[in-house]
């Protein structure tokens, strides 16, 4: 690994810090211990918390073309360490080298466009009620804000969040997932290089995410708590934030489906498919997790499906042509495994995989079930993994209906050539994001977020920066006509 973006510690008031305990980090890939962690508990918590709280009058402060040109050699120095990054994401995530690569370019996206966007923070004038008076808003920046990242993108996710906080002029603490806290603290040496001042971003690693979470949610001065991660634990935080009625923003469980009518392109189709499905290893929010197929040409797809799925390669990430890395843990490989035995239990029929890899650890051939029954376990769980489930259906109405029978609602899919279909059932799917004919739906220009208990909120896009910002309406009184 470069040791130049290799950093253990706690990053606090523009610090390295220690701790007085450390954790260990995994690759999952080969179980290599890669490094020990500074632990932060509720001291460096609070240590970090009183940092941003310092630092928020001096940032919030600099007219927004300063803010811009800091945001802007940051995301130049991400780029120039890009390979850097990418081989320490694999190492401690487990995903594919070149999946890691492109999260590296996806991260970086968000901190070019939010640099752009600090400078386009506008308030309104509004016509007023009153002939001697005007009504003007301002858009000022929400204050210190919390951000609980995830282990699947752990270096994408941070920027997602803290880009456009700090393009609006908030300033933050980030608690990475304990699984990958190396990717946030080499990302913050970076931060650091760019110029940003002490104490506008701080980085928290820690094995105690409950412990810091709840110092995080109580804490007064934290105005914003924005999170990534199960509809469980968002469900807790926002009870948590409620106590202090902060601004919260939560991107939470996903339970995508994928649709196929038979008027669609099934090569398409299927292409797509595979990368909504088997990307960082079926690891991601909006993963293809139930597929509904269309009578019509549902044996088509399902040997087609086969077929791709053969070409995939296991291993690790790091190894040439390797297209699926290992689970991120032991949990999550039990989870697939009780997901398929659940489904082959109810009558699905398996056509390939359906169990752990040679590989050993915590590896899982990629599985393609069929006839998977509308009960089964994986379609009301998100499965986070490596197992594609086709579903029969018959007509239209049959498949919105079940579709949106799940109280998730972050990403939805569909494939069709009929004009009139796609306009009904992109707007009567019960999801944040629709992608129609199109498999890949993240970028960092489009609003991405969820409905009903996928989240609140939107990151990405100008809506993203509005979610670190607060309105103020302003009077103005005594204008009465010019005296002669």
């Amino acid at each position: 690994m470069t040791s130049n973006i290799l950093k253990t510690q706690a990053f606090i008031n523009g610090a390295w810090l220690d701790s007085a305990a450390r954790f260990p980090v995994h690759n999952p890939a080969t179980g290599e211990l890669l490094a020990e962690v500074a632990d932060c508990g509720a001291s460096e918590t609070q240590h970090a918390i009183a940092a941003a709280e310092a630092a928020l009058p001096q940032w919030r402060g600099m007219v927004a073309k300063e803010r811009t040109a800091i945001l802007r050699r940051w995301y130049e120095l991400i780029l120039q360490h890009a390979d850097a990054l990418a081989e320490l994401l694999t190492r401690e995530q487990g995903k594919p080298l070149a999946e890691a690569k492109g999260e590296i370019t996806y991260g970086a996206n968000f901190v070019e466009f939010y640099a752009e966007e600090a400078k386009r923070i506008y308030g309104e004038v509004i016509p007023s009620h009153r002939a001697d008076a005007r009504i003007i808003t301002l858009r000022q920046p929400l204050g210190v804000v919390a951000a609980i990242t995830p282990w699947n993108f752990p270096l994408a996710m941070i920027t997602r969040k803290i880009a456009p906080a700090l393009a609006a002029g908030c300033t933050v603490i980030v608690k990475p997932a304990e699984e990958t806290p190396l990717s946030a603290l080499a990302v913050a040496v970076l931060a650091e290089q760019a110029g940003f001042p002490p104490g506008v971003i701080n980085i928290i690693p820690t094995s105690q995410p409950a412990l810091v979470g709840e110092a995080l949610c109580a804490s007064p001065v934290v105005r914003g708590l924005t999170f990534t991660g199960s509809t469980q634990i968002g469900k807790l935080l926002m009870a948590q934030a409620a106590a202090t009625v902060k601004k919260v923003s939560l991107e939470l469980g996903g339970n995508a489906p994928f649709i196929i009518f038979d008027d669609a392109d099934p090569e398409r189709a299927v292409a797509d498919l595979m990368a909504a499905k088997f990307r960082n290893m079926g690891q991601t929010c909006v993963c293809a997790n139930r597929v509904y197929v269309q009578a019509g040409i549902y044996e088509q797809i399902a040997e087609r499906m086969a077929a791709a799925m053969r070409a995939l390669q296991l291993g690790n990430g790091l190894q040439a042509g390797v297209t699926q890395g290992p689970l991120i843990n032991q949990a999550a490989l039990a989870k697939v495994q009780q997901h398929v035995a659940d489904a082959l239990q109810r009558g699905a029929i398996c056509r390939l995989g359906g169990k752990p890899a040679a590989q050993g650890r915590t590896y899982f051939e990629p599985t393609l079930l069929t006839d998977v029954p509308p009960d089964a376990l994986l379609t009301r769980e998100e499965t986070f993994g490596p197992v594609a489930a086709l579903i029969r259906f018959q007509d239209e109405a049959e498949v919105i209906a079940a579709a949106n029978a799940s109280p998730y609602g972050l990403a939805g899919y569909f494939y069709s050539r009929d004009l009139g279909r796609v306009w009904r059932v992109a707007e009567a799917l019960d999801c944040g994001i629709v992608g129609v004919n199109e498999g890949i739906i993240s970028t960092e220009l489009a609003p991405f977020g969820g409905m009903k208990q996928s989240g609140l909120g939107r990151e990405g896009s100008h809506h993203g920066i509005e979610e670190f910002t607060e309105i103020k309406y302003v009077l103005m009184g005594g204008l009465g006509p010019a005296q002669p």
